[in-house]
């Protein structure tokens, strides 16, 4: 499933929920988001399950808690990223850059 989405809304979304409690959380399950720049984005909790995020750039992106079951994180950078708690079973993480990132607490597939 690939959704046409608008990814500044998106964030802005989730920065709201995750501060004031106020609109929604984000769901970019299925997305295409190959390539796409989301350094230092905060995506705590977010549901990515599905999510094509080959060759993204998630330096130092906040990934606790999200939903990344199925997730293509093939070619990724992840360097930094905080992946504690999420939930990764079935993804691709072939190639991706690991370095510096917090696994901790990963749930197990």
């Amino acid at each position: 499933m690939d959704k046409t989405i608008d990814l500044a809304r998106v964030l802005d979304s989730h920065r709201k929920w995750m501060e004031r409690g106020e609109a929604d959380r984000a769901d970019l399950s299925g997305s295409d988001l190959s390539g796409a720049n989301l350094h230092d984005a905060n995506l705590r909790d977010a549901d990515l399950h599905d999510a094509d995020l080959h060759s993204a750039d998630l330096r130092d992106a906040d990934l606790s808690g999200a939903n990344l079951r199925g997730a293509d994180l093939s070619d990724a950078d992840l360097r930094g990223a905080d992946l504690r708690g999420s939930d990764l079973s079935g993804a691709d993480l072939s190639d991706a850059i690991l370095n510096n990132s917090t696994l901790l607490g990963l749930l197990p597939e």
